[in-house]
């Protein structure tokens, strides 16, 4: 090479190891070995383990030996310096993109704004900053549209191998997206005022979310809920608005725990049998379809926040289930009534359409006569 061009390789070099942290040896011997591999490609059936390269780190000068003989055919330092320029390039890339998956491995489990930049399939992709985050349709909420340039808050949830390296997760469905809004909406909760015990989603359509204060003097529910509802509401409008959230007080009492999970059914009686961890709930008839829930959801939340198996009567509920029978009943007989008294009308229709018959039948005989 050039003596220009091998003091500008040296600068170019040290200068990329001193700005990107690349280690200068590591990026030497991978220069070396790719050097080999051009001058096999333009030497095919050569025994490459026979050959060796040398790169000199001060000057750039390149090359090739077989065993102890100088190879290097004219002009390859031209081959040598492109060769070079690549891989330094490549290793600028690999070093960066390590530089920033480290980064976001510190922040896995924390709650980040993403905006999202395309569809792969199934899986979104989103800008998350210095990179891209994938948010498999597993961590999809079912019933949320998403659409390019949407912005979203996310929950990082892990960085995993994927088709072309390591990828950052993101997810809508976990738990901890739910608990990172509590505390960047909730200043109680990120100071540690207010703690968090326990939280159950079905994402997209209602959470439950167990808080308690130890410090006197502060309510946990009226904390997380703020003046006239605007915290919570603030963490609804980050589920377009799909999600309902209870807020409860955790209890250490377990049967004022299972009431309060029962929430907004007030009137609750509790019994405990902590041998097979389930509790009998009893509440007034008019509070029954609050306990239960859309579809059983509200004591299916309550069961899964409090650990115990929830078996929910009516107060009155023998008298109404046998009020609903007698109903049954009469609307059978009714019915039956009604079928019986078609079934006579259609008789009568039918004799009389015979009789008529029969008539004209005679009138035609004496007519003939």
């Amino acid at each position: 090479m050039p003596a220009l061009q091998r003091s500008e390789f040296a600068l170019a070099l040290n200068q990329v190891a001193n700005e990107r942290g690349v280690d200068v040896s590591v990026v030497l011997d991978t220069v070396e070995n790719a050097i080999l591999a051009a001058y096999k490609k333009d030497h095919p059936g050569i025994e490459i383990e026979e050959y060796s390269a040398t790169l000199d780190k001060n000057t750039g000068e390149a090359k090739i030996f077989l065993k102890d003989k100088d190879v290097t055919p004219p002009g390859f330092g031209r081959i040598a310096a492109q060769t070079a320029k690549q891989v330094i390039l490549q290793k600028i890339r690999e070093k960066e993109k390590e530089a920033i998956l480290t980064d976001y491995r510190t922040r896995i489990g924390t709650v980040i704004n993403g905006m999202v930049l395309r569809f792969a399939g199934p899986n979104i992709i989103l800008d998350i900053g210095k990179t891209e985050a994938i948010m498999p349709i597993t961590e999809q909420i079912s019933n949320e549209k998403y659409y390019p340039n949407q912005r979203l808050t996310v929950y990082l949830s892990e960085i995993r191998e994927g088709l072309k390296g390591e990828e950052v997760v993101a997810s809508r469905t976990s738990n901890g997206l739910l608990a990172g809004l509590f505390k960047r909406e909730v200043p109680e909760v990120s100071q540690g005022n207010v703690e968090i015990k326990n939280m159950i989603r079905e994402p997209g359509s209602r959470s439950k979310v167990a808080v308690y204060s130890g410090q006197s003097g502060i309510d946990p529910v009226g904390s997380c809920v703020g003046q006239k509802g605007v915290r919570v509401q603030a963490i609804i409008q980050e589920f377009s608005g799909l999600e309902k959230i209870d807020i409860i007080q955790w209890q250490e009492d377990t049967k004022e725990y299972i009431a309060q999970a029962l929430s907004p059914a007030k009137h609750v009686r509790v019994e405990i049998d902590e041998e097979g961890k389930t509790a009998h709930v009893f509440v007034p008839d008019e509070e029954l379809s609050l306990a239960i829930g859309k579809e059983g959801q509200n004591v299916r939340l309550a069961s899964k926040l409090t650990g115990y198996r929830i078996e929910i009567e009516g107060e009155g509920e023998p008298a109404v289930v046998e009020t609903m029978a007698g109903k049954e009943e009469k609307e059978e007989e009714k019915e039956k009534t009604a079928k019986k008294e078609i079934a006579k009308k259609a008789r009568q229709r039918r004799g009389s359409s015979e009789a008529a018959k029969v008539k004209k039948t005679k009138t035609k005989s004496k007519k003939n006569e």
